[in-house]
C-alpha cells in the first residue's frame, strides 16, 4: 500500500508549486498587458502635461505684464500713467484668462494623477488577501487605465446600478474587466459602443460587458477560454487573457458566460459572490486551473 503520510506533504508541495506558477503566470499577463497599454498610457498623461506646460508659459508672460503694473505704483507720476499702463497690459483680459489657465491647468494635473494611481492600483504584486471592495471603483479605475485604446474605437456607456460590496481580490477582478475591454475594442472594426453594467441579483453581483462589434463564430466560442487560444494577428495578444480571467473568476467562486451573434457583438457576463463561503477566501491555497 502506498504511504499516505508522506504522500500528503509531496501534495502540498505540488499545489503550492501550482499555486506558485499560477500566481506568476498571472502577473506576466498583467505586466504585458501594461505594456501593450504603454503607448497609450503615455500619450494620455502627455497630452494634459502637455498643455499644462503652454499654460505656464502664457503665464510667464502674463506675469511679466502685472509686475510691469505693479512696479509702475512707486514710479507712475500720475494714475492716468498707470491706467494707461493698465490697458496696455489689457488687464480685464489677463484676470479672466488667468483663471481659465490655473482651472485647466488643474483639471491636467488631476488627469494625470488619475492615470498614476489607477496604475498602481492596476498592477499591485503584492495583493492577494479577499477584502470587501467596490466594484464601480474597480471599473473607473481600469477605463482610466485604458482610455487611450478605447476612445478611438468605441462610445463607453456605462449602466451601473446599487451594488454591495464584493468580497475579491480588486486587482485581479480589475485585470478581468480590462481584458474583457481590451477584447471589445478590438472586435471594433470602425467605430462602435461598449457597455458596462452592473446588477445585483440575491447574493450575486453581475458584471457585463457588451461590444457592437464583429462577433464571436460557434466554433471559436467553444474555445476561447482555452489557454493560448486567441484570433487576434501576431504581437496583438497572448491568448491567455480569457483563460487567466476564467481561472481569476474561478477562484472567486463565481463563473462567466458569453453570448454573441457574429455581426452584431457580444456580450460577457460575469457573476461574483458578494461574499466568499467559508472558508474560501485563502488565495494562496485555492488553487485555479492553469
Amino acid at each position: 500500500m502506498p504511504n499516505t503520510e508522506s504522500s500528503v506533504p509531496e501534495q502540498e508541495k505540488l499545489n503550492e508549486r501550482l499555486e506558485q506558477a499560477n500566481r506568476q503566470l498571472l502577473q506576466s499577463e498583467k505586466m504585458a498587458a501594461i505594456g501593450q497599454l504603454a503607448a497609450g498610457v503615455a500619450h494620455e498623461i502627455n497630452n494634459p502635461v502637455g498643455y499644462v506646460y503652454s499654460n505656464l508659459q502664457s503665464l510667464e508672460s502674463y506675469l511679466s505684464d502685472l509686475f510691469r503694473l505693479t512696479d509702475a505704483v512707486d514710479s507712475a507720476a500720475s494714475i492716468d500713467d498707470l491706467r494707461a499702463i493698465k490697458q496696455n497690459i489689457d488687464y480685464d483680459f489677463l484676470r479672466e484668462d488667468l483663471n481659465d489657465l490655473l482651472a485647466e491647468s488643474r483639471e491636467g494635473i488631476e488627469r494625470v494623477k488619475t492615470i498614476i494611481s489607477a496604475m498602481k492600483d492596476f498592477s499591485h504584486i503584492e495583493e492577494e488577501e479577499f477584502k470587501p471592495a467596490d466594484l464601480h471603483r474597480g471599473i473607473e479605475t481600469t477605463l482610466n487605465l485604458v482610455n487611450n485604446e478605447l476612445k478611438y474605437k468605441a462610445e463607453i456607456t456605462k449602466e451601473f446600478t446599487d451594488i454591495p460590496q464584493v468580497e475579491c481580490i480588486i486587482s485581479q477582478i480589475n485585470q478581468v474587466v480590462m481584458n474583457l475591454l481590451i477584447n471589445a475594442a478590438h472586435a471594433i472594426d470602425n467605430f462602435g459602443r461598449i457597455t458596462i453594467r452592473t446588477c445585483h441579483q440575491q447574493d450575486k453581483v453581475i458584471i457585463e460587458v457588451e461590444d457592437t462589434g464583429k462577433g464571436i463564430t460557434q466554433d471559436n466560442l467553444n474555445r476561447i477560454f482555452e489557454p493560448f487560444f486567441t484570433t487576434k494577428p501576431i504581437g496583438k495578444g497572448t491568448g491567455l487573457g480569457l483563460s487567466l480571467s476564467f481561472n481569476i473568476i474561478e477562484k472567486h467562486n463565481g463563473h462567466i458566460e458569453v453570448n454573441s451573434v457574429p455581426g452584431e457583438g457580444t456580450c460577457f457576463r460575469i457573476t461574483l459572490p458578494a461574499s466568499q463561503p467559508p472558508g474560501k477566501t485563502d488565495s494562496k491555497t485555492d488553487h485555479g486551473r492553469i
